[in-house]
């Protein structure tokens, strides 16, 4: 960074598993987690927006963790600043934020402490942390992300051409990553895996074809997740339903929930929130774009005072 020059790191939020492509499928939405940085003499978080109120102001929140775990990785001190937080991704309702966090925090060790990381090493870093590539690879990547984490390595591929629109059904209360954990089943059986992975497979071939009347009708076919899932969430089961009567291609439980996510024809997705909106008056019912650009980047010169 030059001095007086302010740094600005753009993450968007993601939706994952997309019904039954568990921990592997990820779709980043034009929800945003927006850092400005610039230099200071202590490292200092500022809240910006109600979704980062409670945000930790010094090293004990997420994105500084990552960031100075990076900077260490690389033999590198963090170097201190003043960071301003903005998002409007509401937080445990399984639209990408602790994602977004850690794709934020790996982008700011990188461009304070001049890495010049590839993609591909953001990815392995992120995966790491998380322990799935799903949310952490749209976030960085942008558009459908289909991967796969393992101790040795992770792969993934990146889709940008997504003929869809999507409309999320965001409930008020939160549900935690590792509470909706807790409720799924230790294993399966080996016929159930079988199936549940060909639903996996056929959710996928529908994406890559842009399929969407296969994708939704292998949405509410996951045998992964959703069914255990749906005792904590009514809204999935709700939506579902309502849904049926308005053309939509199909609806799934958004990550870890309690968000469920919609998909609709392109051009479609207001009406369908506006008619959602109306049965779903203890949500917030919106419409997103999917971003297609991921994490970025911009240098942005600091406006002084006269």
């Amino acid at each position: 960074m030059i001095e007086g020059d302010m740094l600005r790191i753009i993450v968007p939020g993601s939706t994952a598993n997309l019904g039954p492509g568990f921990d592997s499928v990820g779709l980043a939405l034009g929800k945003y987690l927006t850092l400005e940085v610039k230099k200071a003499d202590k490292l200092l978080f500022l809240p910006m927006t109600e979704h980062v109120k409670d945000l930790p102001t010094n090293e004990d929140n997420l994105i500084a963790k990552v960031a100075i775990q990076v900077a260490e990785t690389y033999n590198k001190p963090l170097p201190p600043c003043e960071v301003k937080v903005w998002s409007d991704i509401p937080m445990a309702r399984g639209i990408g934020s602790s994602a977004a966090a850690i794709i934020a925090g790996i982008e700011l060790a990188n461009q304070l402490c001049q890495l010049q990381m590839s993609d591909e090493e953001k990815l392995r870093i992120a995966s790491l942390e998380e322990g799935h590539p799903d949310n952490v690879g749209a976030s960085l990547y942008g558009g459908l992300v289909i991967g796969l984490h393992q101790a040795e390595k992770t792969d993934l591929v990146c889709i940008k051409d997504i003929d869809v629109d999507t409309v999320v059904v965001i409930p008020k209360y939160e549900v935690f990553t590792s509470d909706a954990r807790n409720v799924l089943p230790q294993e399966l059986s080996y016929k159930n895996a079988v199936e549940a992975s060909a639903i996996s497979n056929m959710l996928v071939a529908g994406l890559l074809t842009n399929n969407w009347n296969l994708v939704g009708e292998m949405m509410v076919k996951d045998l992964f997740h959703q069914p255990y899932r749906g005792k904590l969430i009514p809204e999935i089961q709700a939506v579902q339903e309502k849904i049926q009567h308005l053309g939509a291609y199909g609806s799934a439980l958004s990550g870890a929930g309690p968000t469920v996510i919609c998909f609709t024809a392109k051009g479609k997705g207001n009406d369908l929130a506006q008619t959602l909106a109306k049965d779903f008056v203890n949500c917030n019912v919106e419409s997103l774009e999917i971003d297609v650009v991921g994490c970025r980047v911009e240098q942005v010169q600091e406006i002084k005072s006269l």
